[in-house]
């Protein structure tokens, strides 16, 4: 399905999912993005015109406007007839977001178009006699490793469950983007445990 003015995209940030449109704003916990960046979170659903697609290829861009603070909540505890009062407040770390696309295709199917058109030409290349013997392309290097889609809006606890089947490869991309971006120690904790005892297996 082919995203129109008139589409909307339920996305997921922080375990949490939102139903948005192009050039809406709202606030969401607070993202590790810093204020001014792009970056595209994840789509579970695409609709409009009376039609929808589940786990879509369609790409949300979203803009990081600022990061906030949450109305003021008062807690107040009392116990009856000790004259005991203590009030306390709490603020919400949450950023405001603001949405500027939904729309094109996902990285992986983006680079997927290229590669189909470089093939083309060197098929043709090769059916046409040449004189002189072509040089053997040479390998291209191997991507490096990601963490598993979707990484940047596990919790803590999905993180350790999850961690037991990932990859090594997996694994330590994880570990470093934690350490670069979120930095939780509880993440960090389980990340290092299931590396460790998937060294020790191999």
């Amino acid at each position: 399905m082919a995203a129109t003015k008139t589409s909307y995209a339920i996305i997921s940030l922080g375990g949490k999912q939102y139903r948005v449109r192009e050039g809406e704003r709202l606030l969401v916990d607070r993202l590790t993005t810093d204020e001014g960046k792009t970056f595209n979170p994840v789509v579970l659903f695409l609709g409009g015109d009376g039609d929808g697609t589940l786990s879509p290829r369609t790409q949300v861009t979203a803009k990081v406007v600022g990061h906030v603070l949450g109305d003021k909540i008062r807690i107040g505890k009392r116990r009856p007839k000790s004259g005991y009062r203590k009030q306390t407040g709490f603020r919400a770390h949450l950023s405001q977001i603001e949405i500027q696309s939904i729309g094109g295709t996902t990285k992986q199917a983006a680079a997927a178009a290229p590669a189909a058109e470089q093939e083309a030409p060197a098929t043709k290349a090769k059916s046409e006699p040449t004189a002189a013997a072509a040089p053997a392309p040479t390998a291209a290097p191997p991507a490096p490793a990601q963490p598993p889609r979707g990484y940047e809006d596990f919790t803590v606890a999905e993180i350790a469950e999850k961690s037991k089947r990932w990859k090594v490869e997996q694994l330590e991309a994880a570990l470093k983007f934690e350490k670069k971006n979120a930095n939780r120690k509880g993440a960090i904790a389980a990340l290092e445990s299931a590396l460790a005892a998937k060294q020790e297996k191999n």
